[in-house]
């Protein structure tokens, strides 16, 4: 089990932060806008909460308060111990063990966190022991993983960089 209860908290403030003046401002992700990437998080936080068992409901871009919320329950929702064992169905069909969908989940809110972060103008700092258990995750399962097309080619970075920019680098984006 990982406890994303601080990374989540981190993002979820990162989130609350966010002004409406900046909802149309570009980010590294080439098809989405500042808006774009909340509602993404947005459905990352209660695709992912509803895969953990619970229950929760969507808002948008401009309800940042509620997006917050569903990020510190997601992270809830992942630390019953019970819920990282067995298996889920996913998107498409794709079933996988609840272990990696709660990584897929950390990762989801890592890399965007950081992708929000950075198309804002703010700081993100994140729990090292979620940034190693991402980084075992991305380490193996990105090169191989069953939609390769969520993710950008590699970038290179140096195998003693930080951990977040190794995530990055496996990811398909370049730390800045």
């Amino acid at each position: 089990m990982i406890d994303m209860r601080e990374t989540c908290a981190e993002v979820a403030a990162l989130v609350e932060e966010v002004r409406d003046d900046q909802l149309a401002a570009p980010t590294l992700c080439a098809e989405y806008t500042v808006a774009d990437l909340l509602d993404h998080l947005d459905g990352v936080a209660v695709g992912f909460t509803v895969a953990a068992g619970s229950s929760v409901g969507a808002g948008g871009p401009r309800d940042r308060v509620g997006l917050a919320d569903r990020l510190r329950g997601l992270a809830g929702a992942w630390a019953v111990p019970a819920v990282w064992e067995g298996e889920t169905e996913g998107p498409g069909g794709l079933v996988l063990p609840n272990a990696v969908w709660g990584r897929i989940a950390l990762t989801e809110v890592v890399v965007h966190g950081w992708d929000l972060a950075t198309a804002t103008g703010n700081g993100l700092v994140l729990p090292e022991d979620a940034l190693r258990a991402c980084y075992e995750h991305v380490v193996r399962f990105v090169p191989g993983a069953p939609l390769p097309e969520l993710w950008g080619p590699p970038v290179a970075v140096a195998p003693d960089a930080p951990l977040l920019d190794r995530i990055l680098g496996i990811t398909g984006r370049a730390p800045v």
